[in-house]
Order: structure tokens, then sequence, then C-alpha cells
């Protein structure tokens, strides 16, 4: 008898109108968790006006929502894995949505605080739409698409920041919340059309509804299925059990890196007085941090794509150690955001590749988590340092960081390009 897997039946029909969808509404969940996170970057100053909070107040605004992130990248992770892709994503969508609306309502500081935490649990089910998207993308074209869906990523930061820069001199920090939660509001009419993961379907057993799925998909796609019965690929399942613990600890750091960028790169706008302008130009830096990340995936590879890209972000930071006028120093923050955002690119392509389908969600969302810490500890260490004029002790600690980053990617042990996923 005649057999196929997932990934032949996903190279057989190709990228079409089935996958488009999922890249659609997948990229929504990005753009949502990005415009959660530039917004960080405005709402301390703003809040710290209206209540009178301290420096270390206004911090923590960013770093509870980190600190959710943590909690709700392993949770919703182990529900997605559990309980199917589209439960985790529906429900931490729902989280999200109605955590954001209601800190729009805050009636003080702590009740802010404790909305703003629950915000984050809910946008740490984020990585659960890059899981879910990859599982549906032929092996050959992985790299490619996953610097497209990434352009969702860019074009929420550049919309929150357009955002900023319109609601918040005419109205209030409010109304910044509350436009910020829309993406993931909007969201929640199309669930219904959103299809199960394939992949997830054969490691539940659930062969007759995978193979209903990859009919759908095959006849949106006008193509047709490989001739045979569908069966569960499992010939990997050692290798990676084997290699889990190594893969998850330098994920972890490389992960971290990310976090701990985009929170320097928030405290260094936090002293400028043009900061929609500058936030909006950093911003625009992803599109040719992507266009790099596009040509170097495929054609340098996962790891070294990703360590190369952190050693130019270290060296486009370097020179901000000292002080810098104005331009020079928006573009230096131009060319480290490239960099950052094209490693970042590249590892939220790894990540979900070295782990297995029954515990892809789980793997990425622990990684992420653990990443996260840097984006709870730098905002309190980059406000207190930039805050008492010690730009140059802020700057080191993150170029330590970053080089560390990048060391480890030189040691992980997978190299995924042109591989399939189990």
């Amino acid at each position: 008898m005649e057999t196929y897997t997932t990934d032949d039946a996903l190279t057989n029909m190709g990228f079409g109108r089935s996958q488009a969808f999922v890249l659609v509404y997948a990229g929504m969940g990005w753009v949502a968790e990005a415009m959660e996170l530039m917004l960080l970057s405005f709402l301390g100053p703003f809040v710290r006006e209206q209540w009178n909070i301290s420096p270390q107040n206004e911090s923590m605004l960013s770093s509870v929502v980190f600190a959710g992130m943590l909690i709700g990248a392993c949770a919703w992770g182990f529900v997605s894995d559990k309980y199917g892709r589209r439960t985790g994503l529906l429900f931490s969508t729902m989280f999200t949505s109605g955590m954001g609306f209601l800190s729009a309502l805050s009636p003080n500081y702590l009740c802010l605080v404790a909305l703003r935490f629950l915000v984050g649990v809910g946008v740490g089910g984020s990585h659960v739409f890059i899981s879910w998207f990859l599982e549906f993308v032929p092996a050959q074209n992985r790299g490619t698409w996953m610097v497209i869906f990434s352009l969702f990523w860019t074009l929420g930061t550049i919309l929150e920041a357009s955002l900023a820069w319109v609601v918040l001199p005419a109205l209030n920090w409010r109304w910044l919340l509350a436009l910020t939660a829309l993406p993931c509001i909007l969201m929640l009419p199309f669930f219904g059309l959103t299809p199960e993961s394939p992949r997830y379907l054969c490691v539940q057993n659930r062969m007759a509804d995978a193979t209903a799925v990859l009919e759908r998909m095959a006849s949106a796609n006008k193509s047709d299925l490989p001739p045979g019965v569908l069966i569960y690929n499992r010939e990997t399942k050692t290798d990676h059990d084997n290699l889990a613990s190594e893969i998850l600890l330098t994920s972890q750091l490389s992960d971290a890196n990310r976090s701990c960028a985009s929170g320097v790169i928030f405290g260094l706008h936090q002293k400028d007085t043009n900061i929609y302008k500058d936030t909006f130009i950093t911003s625009l830096a992803e599109i040719p941090g992507l266009i790099l990340s596009a040509v170097l995936v495929d054609w340098f590879g996962r790891k070294a794509s990703m360590w190369s890209m952190m050693f130019a972000c270290c060296a486009f930071l370097g020179p901000l150690v000292f002080h810098q006028n104005e331009l020079l120093t928006t573009s230096l923050l131009f060319g480290a955001r490239a960099c950052a955002m094209g490693s970042f690119t590249v590892l939220c392509l790894y990540a979900p590749e070295v782990y297995p389908t029954y515990v892809r969600s789980t793997g990425s969302g622990i990684a992420t988590a653990i990443g996260r810490v840097g984006g709870v500890v730098c905002p309190l260490v980059a406000v207190a340092l930039l805050g008492s004029c010690h730009q140059m002790e802020a700057l080191v600690v993150f170029e330590v960081v970053l080089c560390l980053a990048a060391v480890a990617c030189m040691f992980f042990p997978v190299e995924t390009k042109g591989r399939g996923m189990d």
C-alpha cells in the first residue's frame, strides 16, 4: 500500500490559498504582540506624569509585561500541545484582548500594573502562532516564508509608533491602550475559519482528521494529495529527545538577547525628546533586517545567520558607549535594530524546527519564557542606569549579554536548513 507523510502532502500541494490564510491570521497575532511590546516605549512617561510615580515604578510597567509573558509562554505552549493549536490560539487571543481593553480603564497605578501583567500572560502565547504557521509550510520554502511572516512584526511596530504619534498628543494613554488591543479583538470573528495543524492531528493519532484538513487545503490550492494513505513518520523522534536539553538552553540565551535588545533600545529612547520620530525610524530598520535574514537564512544556514547578525549588532552599538550626536545615534540604532530583527527572525524559525511536533509549542514556549527574563530585568536596569546618566554602563551590560548569545549560537548542536519537521 502506498503511503505519504504530512511533509509529502505539503510539498506536493505547495504554498497556496490555504497557507495564505494561515499566514495572514497568524501574522495578525504577531502584529498584536509587536504593538503590545512597542507600547512600552511610550506608556511609562505619560503614566508617570499623570500619577506622579517614581522612575522605578515607571520601569515596572514594562517589567511586569515581560514577567507575564514568561508565565504565558509556558502555559499557552502546554495548552496548545495538550489540547490543540487552535485552542491555544483562541484563548490566548481572547485573554490578551480582554485584559488589554480593561487596562485602558485602570483607575490607579496598581490596577494598571496588575492588568498589564495579565496582558503579558496573554501575549506570551504569541509563539504558538509561529509554530502553527510553520506546521503548514513546505520544508523547502520555510526560511523564506518565515521572513515574510516576520514582516507582520515590523508592521505592528510601525503601526504602534504611528498610532502613538497621532493619539498621545491629541488624546491620552488610555486611548492608546484601547486601540492597541484592537488587532486581537478583530481576529476573533475569523477564528472559526482556522484549520487545526495536520501535524498535531497526526501526533494525536487522529489520521482521519489530519487527512480531511490536508484534503481541504489541497482543494483550496487547486492541487492533489499524493496517492496512498497518510502516515506519521516518527523516525527522527529519538534524535530530538537526545538533543532537547542542550537545544533548550542555547535557545533560552539567544531569545534573552532579543528581549534585552528591545529593552535597551526602548530605554535609550526614553531620554529622547523626539521619541515618536526616532522610534518610527528605528522601527523601519526592521525591513532591511528582514531582507538581510532572507538572504542569509537559506544560504548561510540558521546558526551562522544568527551569530553573525548578533556580532554585527554589537558592532553598531559599540560607538554608543560614548556620547554621539543625535543623527549618528539614530543611524547606529537603525543598524543595530536591523541586525537584532534579522537574528530574531531566524531564531523564530529555528526554535520550532528543532522540536518534534508533540512538544513543539511547549519547548518553544519554555525557551521564550526564559528569554523573557531579559525583558523583565532590562527595563529596571536600563531606566536606573540611564536615569542616573550611566549610559555607558547600560550599553556595556547589553553588549556582554549579546556577545554571550552569539557565542551560544555558534555551539548550537543542530543545523535545520532544508530539514523536514517531525
